[in-house]
């Protein structure tokens, strides 16, 4: 009897060293593909003021979800900023069903993400060290907020110096206006696009905007370049990722995460 006690100890006591070993292998598991995890910074605008018309505006939610999910769905973790924090306000006309699209339908029905939307990080309290690359969702807003923001800027210059990717999407790339490398605009002698002068007399918003970003980015030395109004039209030029309007979004991401990988 004693003989049969002893060895039902031994084989209880075997088999829970081997579930402690096989817990201890899946938790390092984890942690060595949390640790491998790209980790991608989203910079959304806080400014909601359409200029002097007495309107709203924002971020526009297709040039942020469309990326997000094309990101996130292959395992980047996203961290959401904005120079207020908190909840950055949605340009009312991308919220309409005439621009709604697949990935705004799933928005619309993702309580999780738009959780995470309403508490957005401070843009002053992000580190560049903690990111693989940084995005900008456009809307006008970051025309206003971002664009002037002297901690945008720093906050660019410090990724593009340590060579991570930075990626802009239709007037986001407005916000590399002042943004300066050694001296020079970091855009100078650089391939980019963005939205075009004609979609914004489209819109007929050219008279609203503080400047036209088209314009802004030729007289600091770009090498600008379009696609036809509307349509999906994308730059690469090393680091530096543009996109022309909302209908590109999807693309800047699909180039972000190709140079992530």
């Amino acid at each position: 009897m004693k003989h049969i006690l002893a060895t039902l100890l031994v084989i209880l006591s075997l088999g829970c060293k081997e579930k402690e070993t096989t817990t201890q292998e899946e938790s390092t598991v984890q942690t060595t593909k949390k640790e491998t995890m790209k980790k991608v910074l989203f910079v959304l605008t806080s400014h909601d003021d359409l200029g002097n018309t007495g309107e709203k505006t924002g971020f526009w939610i297709e040039e942020f979800v469309a990326p997000y999910y094309e990101l996130a769905d292959q395992g980047v973790e996203i961290t959401l900023a904005s120079p207020k924090g908190g909840q950055p306000p949605i340009d009312p006309r991308s919220s309409d069903p005439s621009n709604a699209t697949e990935d705004t339908k799933r928005f619309d029905n993702d309580e999780a993400l738009q959780e995470k939307l309403a508490h957005t990080h401070k843009l002053e309290d992000v580190n560049q060290a903690d990111y693989d690359a940084v995005f900008y969702p456009g809307g006008h807003g970051p025309l206003w907020d971002l664009a002037s923001s002297e901690t945008s800027q720093k906050l660019i210059t410090s990724f593009y110096t340590n060579n991570k990717p930075i990626a802009f999407v239709c007037h986001a790339p407005g916000v590399l206006k002042d943004v300066k490398v050694n001296g020079d605009y970091l855009v100078k002698d650089k391939k980019v696009t963005g939205f075009t002068n004609a979609e914004e007399e489209a819109v007929g918003l050219t008279d609203v905007v503080p400047f036209l970003l088209e314009d802004a980015l030729q007289a600091d030395g770009a090498i600008y370049s379009k696609g036809d109004n509307w349509a999906p039209y994308a730059v690469e030029d090393g680091l530096l990722i543009t996109g022309q309007n909302p209908a590109s979004s999807k693309l800047v991401a699909q180039k972000l995460l190709h140079q992530l990988n």
